[in-house]
């Protein structure tokens, strides 16, 4: 049985000291002299603060969503500019701008303070999102060591800090990010026994963030009605944080779209009682998430899928004390993970950011198939060789817990490297972009356009646009699905019904711009092209490439080597692209040192 935490030690070892008056009572088993060996909180944050930092630099977005629903309204909210989606038109209202508000205020406290470049709040915005993470996963690591012991609980921290699938979350500016934060904390409280803090928290993941999180709260809910029967402190707090959050989340909400909206109860509308739903945008098989899950966690994934067998094969063969009473059932207090299994894996839609709220408990049920792992070989080596009744498993075994550090921490960062290394050029690109007009080579009395054809969904946001004078623009693509457009220039615009919405994802031509007015173009140049996407780089009558950086060309790439950065080996199996900013030919830079000239590029009508 896994060493208990040392506070719950010495709880109980208060507990016996009162029932023998004082009397001097033995040291627990977890005070043997093998001892172990595991960070404190303090440190625990430090490190979790460290990889999450490096998240906020140099992750790149990974889905358009994060883009066009939520950097995008930011930047409208911010600087009057920005791109809507329909699912900000107030006919559909299905996203939250209280939501935004959350990220937006403190933004816009450091815009006022500091007055910095906008590409500079972009990552501001990431960074506070990294520390809120960091929090989440020291409070979910502490409550781990009290519930499961250290020796799980500094595994579990390990598989967070290299893992991957943190990498990519952690920062992402999403719903399901941020029920991911407050997700952990709620399991955390459960572990706890703060049961009023995991229903506020599952209350706020599920509310403000994304509605669909409060599948991870139903085991917190039973646990409180059917087992403890505390019907009564369960309703109130369930009532008292659905109106804190509700009520100034329909207030703000309303404000802004200009009449009554309830955005959780919209989303849960049109992705449930809708015909069509979310199955506009693509399905896959069921196998979408087993790969995903490899590539974010690797051979932790797979402990996780694998741990109740364990459990169950470790209860049935290895002797061992029953878990004390304080703690819950291995099986429940892991019920929130394979409930969120059971039901996402078996929808058609499937999206990598569908099971950021789990990441951290993946990490926690792999720490336990290592704990599992080495239990099952501690009794299997006793049966051939007999060791003292005393010997402790973890004396034996720690080889397999070293190995297992090593081996899934060096794959994650191999595969953070991998998506470094294959993916962050548009972000890479659009820095010297924005250096353009901070440099004032290009100046702010005149209106650019900026143009994105098939690279659209990989346009990282207005943030890395200079000034406001540069606009986004759509040139016609092979994609037939609806873009997004700008807001409306009036007064309110979030309120305003923009015409050319609709909810069906179906192509909106009034969106596309001619070419021929492009000031700048973002391009991926892979050697392709067609009628619909040509290859701008190689028209050097139009367009002058001025920022080049490699993108994978997966397609050429080998599937081990492009998914894990191997030193040496990724770059001989893998060919990369050239992500490109055009310049238009029509239009010349001014130099740096010339930014209060005049132009001489024509206004954009």
């Amino acid at each position: 049985m896994a060493p208990s935490q040392r506070q719950r030690q010495l709880f109980y070892l208060k507990k016996d000291q009162k029932k023998n008056n004082g009397r001097k009572v033995s040291k627990p088993e977890e005070s043997m002299d093998f001892g172990l060996v595991y960070p404190g909180g303090d440190t625990a944050f430090k490190l979790l603060l460290s990889a999450r930092f490096c998240s906020a630099i140099w992750s790149h977005i990974t889905d358009c969503d994060e883009t066009f629903n939520y950097w995008e309204p930011s930047h409208y909210l911010l600087y009057g500019t920005g791109q809507q989606t329909w699912e900000y038109s107030p006919d559909y209202a299905l996203r939250s701008y209280t939501y935004l508000l959350l990220h937006v205020v403190p933004a816009k406290i450091y815009c006022s303070l500091l007055e910095p470049n906008p590409v500079l709040v972009f990552y501001f915005i990431r960074c506070l999102l990294s520390v809120g993470c960091a929090v989440s996963e020291v409070y979910f690591y502490k409550n781990v060591c009290r519930e499961f012991g250290v020796h799980i609980a500094r595994l579990t921290l390990a598989f967070l800090i290299f893992s991957s699938g943190m990498y990519i979350s952690s920062a992402a500016f999403l719903p399901s990010s941020f029920s991911m934060y407050l997700s952990t904390v709620a399991v955390a409280a459960w572990y706890d026994r703060k049961y009023e803090l995991a229903i506020f928290t599952t209350a706020i993941s599920s509310l403000l963030g994304w509605p669909f999180a409060a599948l991870l709260g139903i085991p917190i809910a039973i646990e409180m009605l059917f087992r403890r029967r505390e019907w009564l402190q369960f309703v109130k707090w369930a009532a008292l944080s659905g109106f804190v959050i509700l009520a100034p989340m329909v207030w703000f909400d309303s404000v802004f779209f200009g009449k009554l909206v309830v955005a959780p109860l919209n989303i849960i509308m049109y992705n449930v009682f809708t015909s069509h739903g979310p199955d506009l945008y693509g399905t896959e098989p069921f196998t979408f998430y087993i790969l995903n899950g490899f590539l974010n966690f690797n051979f932790v994934f797979l402990g996780a899928l694998l741990a109740p067998f364990g459990l169950l094969l470790t209860w049935m063969v290895v002797p061992a004390r029953p878990r004390n009473s304080y703690c819950l059932p291995y099986w429940y207090s892991l019920a929130p993970l394979y409930l969120w299994i059971a039901v996402f894996f078996f929808q058609s839609h499937k999206e990598e950011r569908f099971l950021f709220p789990i990441y951290p408990m993946i990490c926690l049920a792999g720490a336990i198939t290592v704990d599992v792992i080495q239990k099952l070989y501690f009794f299997v080596r006793t049966q051939i060789s007999p060791l003292p009744v005393t010997s402790h498993y973890l004396q034996h075994t720690a080889p397999i817990m070293v190995l297992s550090m090593i081996v899934c921490g060096l794959l994650g960062l191999s595969r953070s490297f991998a998506l470094y290394k294959g993916y962050y050029a548009p972000l890479e690109v659009m820095m010297e972009a924005n250096k353009l007009g901070s440099d004032g080579q290009v100046p702010s009395d005149v209106n650019i356009n900026f143009c994105i054809g098939k690279e659209w969904h990989r346009f990282p946001s207005s943030f890395f646009f200079p000034s406001n004078n540069w606009r986004l623009q759509y040139l016609q693509s092979e994609f037939t699905g609806q873009l997004p457009q700008p807001y409306s220039d009036q007064e309110n615009g979030t309120s305003i019904v923009q015409p050319h919405f609709n909810d069906m994802n179906k192509e909106e031509t009034s969106r596309y711009f001619d070419v021929g007015r492009c000031h700048f173009l973002l391009d991926l140049d892979l050697g392709k092209e067609s009628s619909l996407e040509p290859n701008y780089s190689h028209q050097p009558d139009h367009f002058t490439v001025i920022k080049s950086a490699e993108f994978l060309d997966a397609s050429k790439s080998h599937p081990f080597f492009r998914a894990f950065y191997i030193p040496f080996l990724s770059p001989k199996y893998c060919n990369y692209g050239s992500y490109n900013l055009l310049q238009s030919t029509k239009f010349k830079l001014m130099p740096a040192a010339s930014s209060g000239s005049k132009s001489k590029f024509p206004r954009a009508q």
